[in-house]
C-alpha cells in the first residue's frame, strides 16, 4: 500500500506581505499558551458533561453526583480543574455550594463545539 504523502511546496519561498498581516494580528506566546491551557480543560468528557448540568440549573456537588451517576469525590476534583480556570463559580448557602457557569462564554465555546461535530 503507498504512503500517503504530505502536500508542501516544490520551492522554498517566502511571501513577505501574508507573514506580515500574520504577524500584525498573532496574540503572543503566553496568550496561546493560555488559550490552549482552556481547551484542555474542555478535553475530558466528565467536565464538559459538568458543564451541560450547569447550562440548565444551578446545582451542588450532591446534585451533580445524583446526574452523572459519580462519586461525588470525582465531581468535586473536576469541579476543582474548572473552577481554577474560571469556567464555574461557586456560592455558598448555609451548608451546601452550589456552582454555575462563570459566564456565557463557557456555553458559546461549548455550543460552537457541538455545531462542529454536529456537522
Amino acid at each position: 500500500m503507498a504512503e500517503k504523502q504530505q502536500e508542501c511546496c516544490e520551492v522554498f519561498q517566502i511571501h513577505e506581505e501574508a507573514v506580515q498581516e500574520v504577524l500584525k494580528h498573532m496574540p503572543d506566546e503566553n496568550k496561546l499558551y493560555d488559550l490552549a491551557e482552556v481547551f484542555k480543560i474542555f478535553g475530558d468528557s466528565t467536565r464538559i458533561r459538568i458543564l451541560y448540568v450547569l447550562f440548565e440549573a444551578e446545582v451542588c456537588v450532591c446534585d451533580l453526583a445524583q446526574l452523572l451517576n459519580m462519586k461525588q469525590s470525582a465531581i468535586s476534583h473536576q469541579l476543582k480543574i474548572l473552577k481554577q480556570a474560571k469556567l464555574v463559580k461557586s456560592r455558598r448557602e448555609g451548608k451546601s455550594v452550589f456552582y454555575s457557569l462563570a459566564d456565557d462564554h463557557v456555553r458559546t465555546i461549548i455550543n460552537q463545539g457541538m455545531e462542529h461535530v454536529e456537522e
